[in-house]
């Protein structure tokens, strides 16, 4: 089946903006959201907390988003990529198109994709643990995106971590609560000088 065969369900896009969190904060990037997340983060912000919310799903041709992008970096993220077995198919066809491609992943879905891709491992398994990271993630991810609300996230997941320690480690304060959790990060850095701070620079500025 060829690009211009295949479809996926697109949340929505949208072009030149910035990346707003983890290593590429600042570049310049696209986006394409993909559909559907079954893991149901209790602070998502795209809604896909809520399985009964009728979100944006259209599906559209790769070679329909190919012809829109903008940026030289395309950051695919959703929802959960991962769900979509096209997935791999639309990574292939951005690197064709000579893109920088990344992927922003909660870890709970494997699929090979090709390694020039960025993949951001953000777990959720603390959240639910009905969605394990997958244990692949661990050595694919280029790095980790842990969302901190009560700095327990840490402990959860510092049995993968030590056993990668050339993984980058950002630690992000959520955004409702961050008046707490960037404190909280203050603190964690103090013991953990290698990680990062992660923030969502693009809420800040205001862009998408």
């Amino acid at each position: 089946m060829s690009f211009s065969e295949i479809k996926l369900p697109i949340h929505e896009t949208f072009q030149s903006t910035v990346q707003g969190e983890g290593y590429w904060t600042g570049c310049l990037v696209d986006f394409i959201r993909l559909s559907g997340c079954p893991v149901a983060c209790p602070w998502c912000d795209t809604g896909y907390a809520d399985p009964r919310a009728n979100l944006p799903r259209i599906e559209r041709p790769i070679a329909e988003l190919l012809g829109e992008i903008k940026s030289p970096r395309v950051v695919i993220t959703g929802g959960e990529p991962f769900i979509h077995k096209h997935l791999p198919e639309l990574v292939q066809a951005l690197l064709v198109a000579d893109k920088l491609v990344s992927i922003e992943t909660s870890g709970s879905f494997w699929q090979e994709v090709s390694p020039p891709a960025w993949i951001t491992l953000s777990p959720k398994e603390h959240l639910n643990a009905k969605y394990p990271v997958q244990s692949q993630f661990w050595s694919r991810a280029n790095e980790v995106k842990i969302i901190i609300e009560t700095g327990r996230e840490i402990d959860f997941y510092e049995k993968y971590l030590s056993t990668h320690p050339n993984l980058l480690v950002y630690l992000q304060p959520e955004w409702n609560s961050s008046s707490k959790s960037l404190p909280l990060i203050l603190q964690i850095l103090q013991q953990k000088p290698d990680y990062r701070l992660s923030l969502q620079t693009h809420k800040y500025i205001g862009v998408q």
